[in-house]
């Protein structure tokens, strides 16, 4: 049996658990994630494919990201920040006025808040990668904002 987990409010602060304790959560693996297809809502605004990874941390979030040949996204920001690891092919990441070049095996940081963008470099094949965010944290305290430019300015 799950058991619950008590959620606190402003008249609780000085609560708090003596030891932290295993909760289970709803689910422990997402298999075949690229297999359960695109989130279609999210890809076509980012115009290319994302496939989300569907867990229940409350902290981080991971996507996979793909980048078709010659492919650049949209100008964004938003105020998690992001990590991203470089699984296949090559790019480069534009940060306010810095582009960056990446290829598999690297990793990239995007600050919070920065304005940035992503393109892949080769015209024939994919690049992929994996992005985590802090996301779901800042969702969680009602902080969370994202801006797509041309759309939300």
């Amino acid at each position: 049996m799950e058991s619950k987990e008590k959620l606190f409010s402003s008249k609780d602060f000085h609560e708090t658990y003596a030891r932290p304790k295993y909760v289970k959560p709803s689910k422990l693996v997402h298999k075949n994630v690229e297999q359960e297809g695109v989130h279609d809502q999210f890809s076509t605004e980012r115009k290319h494919p994302v496939f989300f990874v569907d867990l229940p941390s409350k902290n981080v979030s991971m996507t996979i990201g793909g980048l078709l040949p010659n492919q650049i996204t949209n100008r964004h920001r938003h105020t998690y920040e992001t990590v991203l690891y470089v699984l296949e092919g090559e790019g480069w990441t534009e940060i306010e006025d810095e582009k960056i070049e990446w290829k598999a095996g690297d990793a990239v940081y995007i600050p919070s808040w920065a304005w940035h963008r992503h393109g892949n470099i080769n015209n024939k094949n994919n690049a992929k990668y994996l992005a985590c965010e802090n996301a779901p944290q800042l969702q969680n305290l009602g902080v969370a904002l994202r801006e797509e430019e041309g759309r939300d300015l």
